[in-house]
Formats: C-alpha cells, sequence, structure tokens
C-alpha cells in the first residue's frame, strides 16, 4: 500500500482548487477522481443533448420526500460542477458572515469573517480568471483590489436594460464571470462569446473551471498522481478511530487502499456528507465524525427561481450573462428583512425551452418565445434545518429537504416582476412583459452546501474552523459542506477561497 502525504478526494471547486494551492509543496499528493475528464465534443454545444437529455449529468438515482426518486442535476468529471456551471464568481456580503435576522428565522454567524477570507477571494479570482469590476454593487463587500480581468461587457439589448434599470434608480453592475476572454484582441481569445456556456461544457476550453485552470496545470508536477474513474467507496479509521488509516477505492473495476498522512474530502456537500456516514464503524457508529449527530444535516442549496421575462422588444443577445442587481438582497423600505440576488441566465432557445414546455407546444411559439425573452435567475437565501439532511440506508443516497424562508424570496420575485414591467412594458402584441417563473426542484443542487458545517463547539459543528473533523485529527474537508449559511449568491467563489484558506493551514501542519 503506497504511503502519501496528502490523499485529495474530488476535483471540482473545493479538491481541486486545493491541490492548486499544494502543487508546488513537494508533499506527495494523491488526486481520487470518480469521473473521467469531460470529452470534448460537438455536443458539448447541443442544447437537446445537454438540457433534454442530460448528457452530462450523472444517471444514479437517489430517494428524496416520501422515498421518491431524484435524478439529481450533478456532475462527476474532472473539475466537479465548475464543468458546466456558468462561471458568476460572487464573493459572499460581509453581513453575510454575520447572523443575520430574516423574516422566518435566523441565519448563522461563522466562525471565521469576511477580512479573513479577503485576500484569499482576491488570490481565487486571479486564480480563475475572474472578469469584474469595482464601485458598482452598492452591498459590495470591502475589496482590497480590482478585478485583474475588465468586465464582460454588454450586448446592446442588455445595455439598454441596464440603462433603463439606472433611469429607475436602480444600481445594475457586470456579474464577475470566470471566463477565458479578451474583449481586446478578439482574434487570440480562447472566448468566443457564444451562447452555448452557462450550463453548457466549453468545447474551445473557455471556461475557467478547476479541471483547465486547477488540476491540469498541476499534473506535470512529478509529485502529483491523479487517477480517473476512482471512486471512493471508504474511508477506514485505525483502531483507536482517531485518524483515517486507509481510503478505500474502486478504480475501474479494482479494489484499491490509499494511506497518506492527511486525507481531505471534497466530493461536494451531499456526497462527502454520504461518504463519512457510511464509513461508520464501532468507534464511530453513526458514522464518521459524528459524535454531535451534526452530519448530514442542516443541508442547503438556495432559493432558486429560473424566470422568462417576455416582451415585444426582441433580444438578439448572443452572449447574455452580464448583469445583476443586488438592490433588494438586505430589503427594501417596505420589508426589512433580506429578499436575495438577481442575475441574468445565459440566452434560452427553443430547444431548451422545449425541455420544460409541454409536449404540444408548437416549436415556432417557442422560438417566438426565445426570440423576445430575457432570462433571469433569483436566489434567496434558505435557512439552516436539521431536517434538511443527507443519510444513507444501506447504499442508497436520501435527501429530504423542505423550503423555508420563502416570505422575502416571494417578495424578490414580485418586486423583480414590478421593476421589469415598468422598464419593459407596452406593444401592441404583448401590452406588457409576461413573466413566466420556474422554481428549481430539489434536484437542482449546483448550490448545495452546509451538511459539514464548521465552528468551534464540536457538540453543534463537524469541522473546526481550518475545516479538520473535531474527532479525526487527518481529516479534512474543502467543498461547500462547511457554511454555517448559505448567502444569497453562487457559493462557487467562497469554495475556491476557503480551499485557498485551508492549503496555507495544510502547508503548516506538513512542514
Amino acid at each position: 500500500m503506497e504511503q502519501y502525504d496528502i490523499i485529495i478526494i474530488g476535483t471540482g471547486a473545493g479538491g481541486g482548487t486545493l491541490l492548486h494551492k499544494l502543487k508546488d509543496s513537494g508533499k506527495k499528493i494523491l488526486v481520487l477522481e470518480r469521473g473521467a475528464f469531460l470529452p470534448r465534443e460537438k455536443e458539448n454545444w447541443d442544447s437537446i443533448e445537454v438540457f433534454q437529455k442530460e448528457r452530462y449529468h450523472t444517471k444514479e438515482v437517489w430517494k428524496t420526500n416520501g422515498n421518491s426518486d431524484l435524478h439529481p442535476g450533478t456532475s462527476y468529471w474532472v473539475g466537479g460542477n465548475t464543468k458546466v456551471y456558468g462561471g458568476a464568481l460572487f464573493r459572499l456580503r460581509e453581513r453575510d458572515f454575520e447572523r443575520v435576522q430574516h423574516s422566518e428565522g435566523v441565519s448563522l454567524e461563522w466562525p471565521v469573517k469576511y477580512d479573513a477570507y479577503e485576500p484569499y477571494y482576491t488570490e481565487a479570482e486571479k486564480l480563475y480568471d475572474v472578469h469584474g469590476k469595482m464601485g458598482l454593487d452598492p452591498t459590495e463587500p470591502r475589496r482590497s483590489a480590482e478585478y485583474n480581468y475588465p468586465a464582460v461587457s454588454h450586448e446592446p439589448r442588455i445595455q439598454q436594460l441596464h440603462d433603463d434599470l439606472v433611469k429607475e434608480g436602480h444600481h445594475p453592475f457586470y456579474i464577475p464571470l470566470s471566463i477565458r476572454l479578451n474583449e481586446a484582441d478578439k482574434v487570440h481569445s480562447p472566448c468566443i462569446r457564444c451562447n452555448t456556456c452557462d450550463g453548457f461544457p466549453c468545447l474551445v476550453d473557455a471556461k475557467g473551471d478547476a479541471d483547465l485552470n486547477c488540476v491540469r496545470p498541476s499534473l506535470p508536477n512529478n509529485n502529483v498522481t491523479l487517477l480517473t474513474e476512482a471512486k471512493v467507496t471508504r474511508l477506514v479509521t485505525n483502531s483507536t478511530g482517531s485518524e483515517i488509516d486507509y481510503v478505500e477505492v474502486m478504480h475501474k473495476n479494482e479494489l484499491l487502499k490509499c494511506k497518506a498522512d492527511v486525507v481531505v474530502v471534497a466530493c461536494g456537500a451531499i456526497n462527502s456528507a454520504a461518504l463519512l456516514l457510511k464509513s461508520f464503524n464501532s468507534k464511530h457508529p453513526k458514522g464518521l465524525a459524528n459524535k454531535s449527530d451534526q452530519v448530514g444535516r442542516n443541508f442547503m442549496k438556495h432559493l432558486n427561481v429560473a424566470m422568462l421575462g417576455i416582451s415585444t422588444k426582441p433580444n438578439p443577445s448572443v452572449f447574455q450573462k452580464t448583469l445583476a442587481v443586488n438592490d433588494f438582497y438586505w430589503g427594501d423600505k417596505d420589508f426589512k428583512f433580506p429578499m436575495g440576488h438577481v442575475q441574468l441566465l445565459g440566452k434560452s432557445n427553443k430547444d431548451q425551452l422545449a425541455s420544460e414546455a409541454p409536449f404540444f407546444t408548437p416549436g415556432i411559439v417557442l422560438d417566438d418565445m426565445a426570440t423576445h425573452s430575457i432570462d433571469w435567475w433569483l436566489t434567496g437565501e434558505d435557512l439552516a434545518e436539521p431536517g434538511n439532511r443527507v443519510t444513507m440506508d444501506g447504499e442508497t443516497l436520501h435527501l429530504e429537504y423542505k423550503e423555508n424562508n420563502m416570505t422575502g424570496f416571494n417578495r424578490l420575485v414580485e418586486k423583480w416582476k414590478h421593476v421589469l414591467g415598468k422598464i419593459d412594458s407596452g406593444g401592441s402584441i404583448i401590452p406588457r412583459g409576461v413573466y413566466l417563473r420556474k422554481d428549481i426542484p430539489i434536484s437542482g443542487v449546483a448550490h448545495q452546501v452546509g451538511t459539514l458545517r464548521f465552528g468551534t463547539d464540536p457538540i453543534t459543528s463537524v469541522l473546526d474552523i481550518n475545516c479538520k473533523s473535531h474527532e479525526i485529527d487527518n481529516l479534512y474537508v474543502v467543498d461547500g459542506s462547511f457554511f454555517p449559511s448559505s448567502g444569497a449568491v453562487n457559493p462557487s467563489l467562497t469554495i475556491m477561497a476557503n480551499a485557498l484558506r485551508v492549503g496555507d493551514h495544510l502547508t503548516q501542519r506538513l512542514k
């Protein structure tokens, strides 16, 4: 059984970033990824394959509320879900790290505050080629530096939308995007500003993801070994239960045992919790690191709505996902509690709309809807609830989830409909914009966080402030599991920044 200094399980926003941080440490690192490299193929940009057939999502089936089947919208590839994400990399607001009163409860205070994360946010933005512009978002947290890359420009229809919002007193700003784009030198720009970015794999490798930005640049190092199609089945402790002794891995139908001084789990908040639960033994009868009975609990995924704004004005935009609004993040004059965040989605086409429309809807209708629509993504904060949790029944994963904190979020949806109606109304065919709303079901787990939260009290948390298990001295977790609260912006950048922070801790530990 070969001995390593570090084993990293998973190559997504957490695991991939940690690998990049440690690659030059000289330590012997084994990286285990259950997926393969996502293939570059024409289907990368095929809406029917990507959205209707879900070509790049896992085919495994979980169980959810009432023991019904759950087909999760998650991906197992080198780079994890970053291979198909929209690349929107937001910082949490400074207040998100504090105790926040919502209309239906409280989001918990973090044991590590924004100031400790700020330099790692800056480092992560540089690592992931984030394009943006500071000083436009009224809720923007303190920044020590401007973005390294300029904001991605708005196309004419979105610029008009921006200007109309400003006239109404709002504060739209550029989405911070992880993308390899050079608008000043389009000939040499990897990104071509196509309409197949948000939710698609990138055929031309122009998306800033954990695979391209972190894993592949680490592989030339002789101290790094990557095993793909290597699913970790169990973590086995020593006889006292105080350390991970070895990791059981099914690698292409062969069972391997791998040892390391430090084991880092980064399987995603759901699968990391599942791995610890199914690794139970006599010293940890409820699952590893679960003396607190908190492993798998407090699952959060955000309150999300995809909304199609249809107006009489055509929208010829190709790369649409460039604008966001946080004016209602903390509420407004009539509602003193948080509501949430608004951002554009990638531009829908008729094949994407067909995946959710009634089967008898004519294609010409869907095409006309797509031609006249602007696509929105609204996010609200769901609160940590012990009953929203991951459990295991043998090898079957159960994910129980009930939405909460909907009052503020529903106000955001109605508020945004009103805002769009004021700036986009009129016309002889459709006298006012029509706003089609689709609530994202439990299968939408792209923003999964919270199942192994960190804290200073072993009774109420699973991990310490360095994301090490309170109970197992060489077990760390660096995906979204550690979040005590979810905020209302995409969690990817915070996961990346935290992995860099933990990487500094591990570098000191392993000296």
